[in-house]
Protein backbone atom coordinates (compact mmCIF):
# COMPACT_ATOMS: atom_id res chain seq x y z
CA UNK A 1 0.00 0.00 0.00
CA UNK A 2 1.36 3.44 -0.96
CA UNK A 3 1.99 6.10 1.67
CA UNK A 4 -0.85 8.18 0.21
CA UNK A 5 -3.32 5.29 0.56
CA UNK A 6 -2.11 4.70 4.13
CA UNK A 7 -2.71 8.36 4.94
CA UNK A 8 -6.18 8.23 3.38
CA UNK A 9 -7.04 5.12 5.40
CA UNK A 10 -5.77 6.62 8.66
CA UNK A 11 -7.74 9.81 8.13
CA UNK A 12 -10.88 7.88 7.19
CA UNK A 13 -10.62 5.87 10.42
CA UNK A 14 -10.21 9.06 12.46
CA UNK A 15 -13.33 10.60 10.91
CA UNK A 16 -15.29 7.40 11.50
CA UNK A 17 -14.23 7.39 15.16
CA UNK A 18 -15.24 11.03 15.55
CA UNK A 19 -18.72 10.25 14.24
CA UNK A 20 -19.06 7.48 16.82
CA UNK A 21 -17.94 9.76 19.66
CA UNK A 22 -19.66 13.03 18.74
CA UNK A 23 -23.32 14.00 18.44
CA UNK A 24 -22.54 17.44 17.00
CA UNK A 25 -23.37 17.35 13.29
CA UNK A 26 -21.70 20.68 12.49
CA UNK A 27 -18.49 19.60 14.21
CA UNK A 28 -18.33 16.37 12.18
CA UNK A 29 -19.05 18.09 8.84
CA UNK A 30 -16.34 20.65 9.55
CA UNK A 31 -13.89 17.83 10.32
CA UNK A 32 -14.75 16.17 6.98
CA UNK A 33 -14.01 19.24 4.83
CA UNK A 34 -10.86 20.10 6.81
CA UNK A 35 -9.58 16.51 6.54
CA UNK A 36 -10.17 16.49 2.78
CA UNK A 37 -8.16 19.69 2.28
CA UNK A 38 -5.31 18.64 4.56
CA UNK A 39 -4.83 15.07 3.35
CA UNK A 40 -5.55 15.67 -0.33
CA UNK A 41 -3.42 18.80 -0.56
CA UNK A 42 -6.31 20.89 -1.89
CA UNK A 43 -7.13 24.58 -1.80
CA UNK A 44 -10.62 24.21 -0.37
CA UNK A 45 -13.56 21.90 0.27
CA UNK A 46 -17.30 22.53 0.69
CA UNK A 47 -20.19 20.34 1.70
CA UNK A 48 -23.47 21.53 0.23
CA UNK A 49 -26.83 20.11 1.31
CA UNK A 50 -30.16 20.27 -0.47
CA UNK A 51 -32.66 22.44 1.31
CA UNK A 52 -35.73 20.91 2.95
CA UNK A 53 -38.52 19.17 1.06
CA UNK A 54 -40.53 22.36 1.35
CA UNK A 55 -38.09 23.92 -1.15
CA UNK A 56 -39.58 22.88 -4.49
CA UNK A 57 -36.44 23.89 -6.44
CA UNK A 58 -34.16 21.74 -4.27
CA UNK A 59 -31.46 24.41 -3.94
CA UNK A 60 -28.14 23.88 -2.20
CA UNK A 61 -26.93 25.65 0.92
CA UNK A 62 -23.38 25.43 2.35
CA UNK A 63 -23.33 23.22 5.47
CA UNK A 64 -19.54 23.26 5.97
CA UNK A 65 -16.59 24.76 4.12
CA UNK A 66 -12.93 25.61 4.44
CA UNK A 67 -10.63 27.65 2.18
CA UNK A 68 -13.22 29.67 0.25
CA UNK A 69 -14.29 33.29 0.57
CA UNK A 70 -17.82 34.05 1.78
CA UNK A 71 -18.69 35.66 -1.56
CA UNK A 72 -17.79 32.50 -3.46
CA UNK A 73 -19.55 30.12 -1.07
CA UNK A 74 -22.84 31.95 -1.51
CA UNK A 75 -22.40 31.91 -5.27
CA UNK A 76 -22.07 28.13 -5.16
CA UNK A 77 -24.06 25.50 -7.09
CA UNK A 78 -27.78 26.11 -7.41
CA UNK A 79 -30.00 23.21 -8.42
CA UNK A 80 -29.06 20.60 -5.87
CA UNK A 81 -31.35 17.75 -6.88
CA UNK A 82 -30.46 18.10 -10.57
CA UNK A 83 -26.72 18.13 -9.88
CA UNK A 84 -26.68 15.19 -7.44
CA UNK A 85 -28.88 13.00 -9.64
CA UNK A 86 -26.80 13.84 -12.68
CA UNK A 87 -23.60 12.89 -10.83
CA UNK A 88 -25.12 9.59 -9.70
CA UNK A 89 -26.19 8.76 -13.24
CA UNK A 90 -22.70 9.43 -14.60
CA UNK A 91 -20.60 7.11 -12.48
CA UNK A 92 -20.99 8.58 -9.00
CA UNK A 93 -18.51 11.46 -9.26
CA UNK A 94 -17.70 14.56 -11.31
CA UNK A 95 -14.06 15.26 -12.20
CA UNK A 96 -13.27 18.67 -13.72
CA UNK A 97 -9.78 19.49 -14.98
CA UNK A 98 -10.45 23.19 -15.69
CA UNK A 99 -13.36 24.53 -13.63
CA UNK A 100 -13.09 28.00 -15.20
CA UNK A 101 -14.04 26.80 -18.69
CA UNK A 102 -15.83 23.45 -18.30
CA UNK A 103 -19.44 23.88 -19.58
CA UNK A 104 -20.76 21.60 -16.81
CA UNK A 105 -19.72 24.18 -14.22
CA UNK A 106 -21.44 27.39 -13.17
CA UNK A 107 -19.89 30.76 -12.23
CA UNK A 108 -16.74 30.49 -14.35
CA UNK A 109 -15.60 34.04 -13.59
CA UNK A 110 -16.16 33.58 -9.87
CA UNK A 111 -14.03 30.43 -9.94
CA UNK A 112 -11.27 32.22 -11.80
CA UNK A 113 -11.33 35.10 -9.31
CA UNK A 114 -11.31 32.63 -6.39
CA UNK A 115 -8.24 30.89 -7.81
CA UNK A 116 -9.89 27.55 -8.46
CA UNK A 117 -8.41 25.32 -11.14
CA UNK A 118 -9.72 21.74 -10.81
CA UNK A 119 -12.66 20.20 -8.96
CA UNK A 120 -13.78 16.80 -7.74
CA UNK A 121 -17.42 16.43 -6.72
CA UNK A 122 -19.12 13.41 -5.14
CA UNK A 123 -22.69 13.01 -3.84
CA UNK A 124 -23.66 12.87 -0.18
CA UNK A 125 -26.13 10.05 0.45
CA UNK A 126 -28.34 9.50 3.51
CA UNK A 127 -30.78 6.61 3.81
CA UNK A 128 -30.25 5.81 0.10
CA UNK A 129 -31.31 9.32 -0.95
CA UNK A 130 -28.97 12.00 -2.39
CA UNK A 131 -29.00 14.95 -0.01
CA UNK A 132 -26.06 17.03 -1.23
CA UNK A 133 -22.51 17.09 -2.59
CA UNK A 134 -18.96 17.23 -1.28
CA UNK A 135 -16.81 19.40 -3.55
CA UNK A 136 -13.00 19.56 -3.48
CA UNK A 137 -11.15 22.49 -5.11
CA UNK A 138 -7.46 22.74 -6.11
CA UNK A 139 -5.39 25.80 -6.98
CA UNK A 140 -3.51 23.96 -9.76
CA UNK A 141 -4.95 21.75 -12.46
CA UNK A 142 -5.07 18.17 -11.24
CA UNK A 143 -6.13 14.88 -12.75
CA UNK A 144 -7.63 13.14 -9.72
CA UNK A 145 -6.67 9.50 -9.24
CA UNK A 146 -8.95 6.58 -8.42
CA UNK A 147 -7.61 6.70 -4.84
CA UNK A 148 -8.59 10.39 -4.60
CA UNK A 149 -12.10 9.61 -5.78
CA UNK A 150 -12.56 6.66 -3.41
CA UNK A 151 -11.30 8.66 -0.42
CA UNK A 152 -13.49 11.73 -1.07
CA UNK A 153 -16.47 9.47 -1.73
CA UNK A 154 -15.81 7.73 1.60
CA UNK A 155 -15.74 11.07 3.41
CA UNK A 156 -19.03 12.02 1.75
CA UNK A 157 -20.55 8.75 3.00
CA UNK A 158 -19.41 9.60 6.52
CA UNK A 159 -21.07 12.99 6.16
CA UNK A 160 -24.28 11.27 5.13
CA UNK A 161 -24.08 8.99 8.18
CA UNK A 162 -23.52 11.96 10.50
CA UNK A 163 -26.49 13.81 9.02
CA UNK A 164 -28.71 10.73 9.22
CA UNK A 165 -27.74 10.15 12.86
CA UNK A 166 -28.50 13.76 13.71
CA UNK A 167 -31.85 13.52 11.92
CA UNK A 168 -32.80 10.35 13.80
CA UNK A 169 -31.90 11.98 17.11
CA UNK A 170 -34.04 14.97 16.17
CA UNK A 171 -36.98 12.69 15.29
CA UNK A 172 -36.73 10.81 18.58
CA UNK A 173 -36.64 14.09 20.50
CA UNK A 174 -39.56 15.47 18.48
CA UNK A 175 -41.65 12.32 18.98
CA UNK A 176 -41.04 12.28 22.73
CA UNK A 177 -41.85 15.98 23.09
CA UNK A 178 -45.03 15.66 21.01
CA UNK A 179 -46.40 12.72 23.00
CA UNK A 180 -45.45 14.43 26.27
CA UNK A 181 -47.18 17.63 25.23
CA UNK A 182 -50.31 15.78 24.08
CA UNK A 183 -50.49 13.94 27.41
CA UNK A 184 -50.05 17.24 29.23
CA UNK A 185 -52.97 18.76 27.30
CA UNK A 186 -55.13 15.76 28.14
CA UNK A 187 -54.51 16.28 31.84
CA UNK A 188 -54.78 20.06 31.80
CA UNK A 189 -58.41 20.54 30.79
CA UNK A 190 -61.73 18.82 30.17
CA UNK A 191 -62.78 21.53 27.72
CA UNK A 192 -62.67 19.27 24.68
CA UNK A 193 -62.50 21.97 21.98
CA UNK A 194 -59.59 23.64 23.76
CA UNK A 195 -57.70 20.33 24.08
CA UNK A 196 -58.26 19.34 20.44
CA UNK A 197 -57.30 22.79 19.21
CA UNK A 198 -53.99 22.57 21.08
CA UNK A 199 -53.39 19.12 19.60
CA UNK A 200 -53.81 20.34 16.01
CA UNK A 201 -51.34 23.15 16.67
CA UNK A 202 -48.73 20.83 18.20
CA UNK A 203 -48.98 18.31 15.34
CA UNK A 204 -48.72 20.98 12.63
CA UNK A 205 -45.62 22.48 14.24
CA UNK A 206 -43.96 19.12 14.97
CA UNK A 207 -44.29 17.89 11.37
CA UNK A 208 -43.98 21.27 9.62
CA UNK A 209 -47.44 20.93 8.06
CA UNK A 210 -49.64 23.40 6.24
CA UNK A 211 -52.58 22.48 8.44
CA UNK A 212 -54.34 19.94 10.66
CA UNK A 213 -58.05 19.33 11.21
CA UNK A 214 -60.18 17.21 13.53
CA UNK A 215 -63.70 16.31 12.39
CA UNK A 216 -66.25 14.28 14.36
CA UNK A 217 -69.23 12.40 13.02
CA UNK A 218 -72.66 14.00 13.41
CA UNK A 219 -75.13 11.12 13.64
CA UNK A 220 -78.10 13.27 12.62
CA UNK A 221 -76.64 14.72 9.41
CA UNK A 222 -74.14 11.89 8.80
CA UNK A 223 -71.50 14.51 8.15
CA UNK A 224 -68.04 15.09 9.60
CA UNK A 225 -68.25 18.31 11.56
CA UNK A 226 -65.16 20.42 12.13
CA UNK A 227 -64.32 20.77 15.82
CA UNK A 228 -60.68 21.93 15.70
CA UNK A 229 -58.15 23.11 13.13
CA UNK A 230 -54.83 24.86 12.67
CA UNK A 231 -53.18 26.58 9.71
CA UNK A 232 -55.99 26.40 7.12
CA UNK A 233 -58.02 29.35 5.83
CA UNK A 234 -61.65 29.97 6.76
CA UNK A 235 -62.51 29.83 3.08
CA UNK A 236 -61.15 26.30 2.81
CA UNK A 237 -62.65 25.14 6.09
CA UNK A 238 -66.07 26.36 4.92
CA UNK A 239 -65.78 24.77 1.47
CA UNK A 240 -68.81 22.56 2.08
CA UNK A 241 -70.03 19.43 3.91
CA UNK A 242 -67.73 16.46 4.37
CA UNK A 243 -69.62 13.18 4.26
CA UNK A 244 -69.08 10.64 7.02
CA UNK A 245 -68.68 8.06 4.24
CA UNK A 246 -65.02 9.08 4.22
CA UNK A 247 -64.76 7.20 7.53
CA UNK A 248 -65.41 3.97 5.63
CA UNK A 249 -62.29 4.53 3.53
CA UNK A 250 -60.26 5.28 6.66
CA UNK A 251 -61.63 2.22 8.49
CA UNK A 252 -60.90 -0.08 5.55
CA UNK A 253 -57.23 0.86 5.22
CA UNK A 254 -56.72 2.26 8.75
CA UNK A 255 -55.82 5.52 7.01
CA UNK A 256 -56.36 7.48 3.80
CA UNK A 257 -53.17 8.74 2.17
CA UNK A 258 -53.17 10.96 -0.91
CA UNK A 259 -49.50 11.55 -1.68
CA UNK A 260 -50.12 13.84 -4.66
CA UNK A 261 -53.53 15.50 -4.88
CA UNK A 262 -52.95 16.49 -8.51
CA UNK A 263 -53.04 12.82 -9.57
CA UNK A 264 -56.14 11.73 -7.60
CA UNK A 265 -59.86 12.10 -8.29
CA UNK A 266 -61.04 13.29 -4.87
CA UNK A 267 -63.73 15.52 -3.42
CA UNK A 268 -63.04 19.28 -3.29
CA UNK A 269 -59.95 18.81 -5.45
CA UNK A 270 -60.06 22.37 -6.77
CA UNK A 271 -60.48 23.86 -3.29
CA UNK A 272 -57.65 21.74 -1.90
CA UNK A 273 -55.29 22.82 -4.68
CA UNK A 274 -56.24 26.48 -4.23
CA UNK A 275 -55.42 26.12 -0.54
CA UNK A 276 -51.97 24.85 -1.56
CA UNK A 277 -52.46 21.28 -0.35
CA UNK A 278 -50.25 18.74 -2.13
CA UNK A 279 -50.35 15.74 0.21
CA UNK A 280 -53.01 14.76 2.75
CA UNK A 281 -53.35 12.02 5.34
CA UNK A 282 -56.54 11.07 7.20
CA UNK A 283 -56.44 8.89 10.32
CA UNK A 284 -59.29 7.47 12.43
CA UNK A 285 -60.28 8.81 15.83
CA UNK A 286 -61.77 6.00 17.89
CA UNK A 287 -63.58 5.41 21.18
CA UNK A 288 -63.71 1.81 22.39
CA UNK A 289 -63.06 0.47 18.89
CA UNK A 290 -65.68 2.66 17.19
CA UNK A 291 -64.52 5.32 14.71
CA UNK A 292 -66.13 8.64 15.67
CA UNK A 293 -64.15 10.98 13.43
CA UNK A 294 -60.97 11.62 11.50
CA UNK A 295 -57.81 13.65 11.89
CA UNK A 296 -56.56 15.30 8.70
CA UNK A 297 -52.93 16.28 8.09
CA UNK A 298 -52.18 18.53 5.11
CA UNK A 299 -48.83 19.40 3.55
CA UNK A 300 -48.11 22.04 0.90
CA UNK A 301 -45.38 19.87 -0.63
CA UNK A 302 -45.48 16.32 -1.96
CA UNK A 303 -44.23 14.08 0.81
CA UNK A 304 -43.18 10.51 1.35
CA UNK A 305 -44.60 9.89 4.83
CA UNK A 306 -42.56 7.44 6.89
CA UNK A 307 -44.32 4.52 8.57
CA UNK A 308 -43.01 5.63 11.96
CA UNK A 309 -44.53 9.09 11.45
CA UNK A 310 -47.90 7.52 10.59
CA UNK A 311 -47.65 5.34 13.71
CA UNK A 312 -46.87 8.39 15.86
CA UNK A 313 -49.75 10.50 14.54
CA UNK A 314 -52.09 7.49 14.79
CA UNK A 315 -51.18 7.37 18.47
CA UNK A 316 -52.02 11.06 18.81
CA UNK A 317 -55.36 10.41 17.08
CA UNK A 318 -56.07 7.73 19.69
CA UNK A 319 -55.25 10.28 22.37
CA UNK A 320 -57.88 12.53 20.79
CA UNK A 321 -60.42 9.75 21.19
CA UNK A 322 -59.38 9.42 24.83
CA UNK A 323 -59.79 13.16 25.37
CA UNK A 324 -63.28 13.06 23.87
CA UNK A 325 -64.19 10.05 26.01
CA UNK A 326 -62.94 11.77 29.18
CA UNK A 327 -64.89 14.91 28.34
CA UNK A 328 -68.04 12.87 27.65
CA UNK A 329 -67.73 11.05 30.99
CA UNK A 330 -67.23 14.37 32.74
CA UNK A 331 -70.38 15.81 31.16
CA UNK A 332 -72.33 12.71 32.15
CA UNK A 333 -71.11 13.04 35.73
CA UNK A 334 -72.13 16.71 35.77
CA UNK A 335 -75.59 15.78 34.51
CA UNK A 336 -75.92 12.96 37.04
CA UNK A 337 -74.84 15.32 39.81
CA UNK A 338 -77.34 17.93 38.68
CA UNK A 339 -80.15 15.33 38.51
CA UNK A 340 -79.21 14.02 41.97
CA UNK A 341 -79.23 17.50 43.48
CA UNK A 342 -82.66 18.22 41.98
CA UNK A 343 -83.98 14.89 43.27
CA UNK A 344 -82.68 15.54 46.81
CA UNK A 345 -84.15 19.05 46.78
CA UNK A 346 -87.51 17.64 45.72
CA UNK A 347 -87.45 15.09 48.54
CA UNK A 348 -86.96 17.86 51.11
CA UNK A 349 -90.57 18.81 50.60
CA UNK A 350 -91.50 15.55 52.31
CA UNK A 351 -90.06 16.67 55.65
Amino acid sequence: MSSKCEEYLRTFCEVTKSIQNSKDREEILKLIVESAVKVMGAKACSLFLIRSRRDQDGLFYPAAQVGLSENYVHAGPAKGRDITRDILKKGGYLKVLDATTDPRMENHEAKKKEGIASMLVVPVIADKEPIGILALYTAEQRDFSDEDIVFLDGLADQGGIAILNAHQMYRRKRNFELLSTVSEHLNSSLEIEEVLSKMTTEIAQAFDLLGVTIRLRDRESNELKLVASHGLSEKYLNKGPVSAERIQTVVKDKMELVDDIATYDIDYKKERQEEGIATMLHLPITIKGTVIGIMGLYSDTKRVIADEDIALVSSVARHCGLAIQNASLFLELKKDKHDLENEIWAHRAWF
